[in-house]
């Protein structure tokens, strides 16, 4: 599966604030922030480079989708990744498009669209 992807060669914390700011633009919430370095270290006592998984959601798009089929539900929300490689900062966004397809019914589909291409203006506008 291939996810949404960007590079930026600013700092960390500057990307995951210009990639929150970019999915409220585009309608989407955070539903959670996930400080992966953090839990590691807390948990395991390791270090591992800085890490965010942002849960992103689009409430109408959620509420479209869930009418059209409860199970997927399991897909939700949009996972965002964040994390430092030797180039720079990834941003890397799952593709509803793809996700959707686990599912056997199709309706969904239509949504999966939607959320895709706001997506996708996520990763064009940072």
């Amino acid at each position: 599966m291939t996810n949404l992807k960007k590079v930026l060669n600013v700092s960390f914390e500057e990307v995951v604030e210009r990639v929150q700011n970019a999915l409220k633009e585009q309608g989407f919430d955070i539903l959670t922030e996930i400080d992966v370095k953090e839990t590691l270290k807390k948990k395991l006592n390791v270090n591992y480079p800085k890490y965010k998984i942002l849960g992103a959601c689009s409430p109408s798009l959620v509420k479209k989708a869930l009418d059209t089929d409860k199970e997927v539900g399991t897909m939700l929300s949009c996972n965002v990744i964040v994390y430092e490689i030797t180039q720079g900062v990834q941003i890397s966004i799952q593709r509803p498009i793809e996700m959707i397809k686990i599912l056997e019914n199709e309706k969904p589909n239509e949504v999966a669209e939607k959320a895709e291409v706001k997506l996708q203006k996520v990763i064009e506008n940072l």
